[in-house]
């Protein structure tokens, strides 16, 4: 099972993910530090939000097998820039997150782009709030 590592922007799904795939009550909960959540590293929002905190997710990094952006379809705004993925030396997959609120598919093409450009392949598209593309990723990351 790899080691991972949720990278998102603040309400993007990173703990609402780890509470799913480890079969956990979903329940709102902000993330003030960087929390273990059994095999997984959940960051807060606002260290890929403020730039001066990237080198905390840098060396929290170190610690991870496989990096985990999520990009919350609702959202319209990217908060990676193109090559984001890179800076990590590890491989990285992308999670396009809340798709059951997706007014259309244009919002997911649009995550999915940004994703790409941010250097993630593959791409899921997932609601944990529904349970959608879960057991997906729970495959890909040797949960399942």
């Amino acid at each position: 099972m790899k080691k991972i590592m949720l990278v998102g922007h603040t309400g993007a799904g990173k703990t609402t993910f780890c509470q799913a795939i480890y079969g956990e009550e979903l329940r709102y909960q902000k993330t003030q530090a960087v929390e273990l959540f059994y095999n997984a590293i959940d960051t807060p929002g606002e260290y890929l939000e403020n730039r001066n905190l990237y080198r905390a997710l840098i060396v929290t990094a170190a610690d991870a097998d496989l990096m985990v952006l999520l990009q919350d379809c609702t959202d319209e705004q990217c908060w990676f820039a193109p090559g984001f993925a890179g800076m990590f030396g590890k491989p990285a997959i992308g999670l396009v997150t809340k798709i059951d609120l997706a007014t259309d598919g244009q919002a997911l093409r649009d995550a999915d782009e940004k994703l790409e450009l941010a250097g993630c392949q593959p791409i899921f598209h997932i609601s944990s709030k529904e349970n959608k593309g879960i057991n997906d990723v729970k495959t890909y990351i040797g949960l399942a």
